[in-house]
């Protein structure tokens, strides 16, 4: 797996609402209506996750969640980072409430 160039991660951020890079990962948080929304929208990025066998980083705090995505087994940001960007993305627009 390749870790990508700044300027693709740059190239790809607009296609990706809500995310930034920050500290060498994709990250995006998100302020739920309540904090079982974002205990609902976490379980339901790591079912996807798990299908996928590639997993975020996870910080809840209270109704704010954070994803974080970086390929740690290739050092950085790959190709699998952004397309769980926007799996999480897809996800979290279905998301009820």
């Amino acid at each position: 797996m390749t870790v990508l160039s700044n300027d693709q991660v740059d190239a790809a951020l607009p296609d990706l609402p809500g995310w930034e890079r920050a500290a060498g990962a994709l990250r995006r948080s998100t302020k739920f209506p309540t904090f079982l929304d974002g205990i609902d929208a976490v379980r339901r990025v790591a079912e996807f996750a798990e299908e996928k066998d590639h997993h975020p980083d996870i910080d809840i705090r209270w109704r704010t969640v954070t994803f974080a995505l970086v390929t740690h087994s290739a050092g950085g940001i790959t190709d699998k980072d952004i397309q769980m960007a926007r799996e999480i993305n897809r996800i979290l627009s279905d998301q009820p409430g």
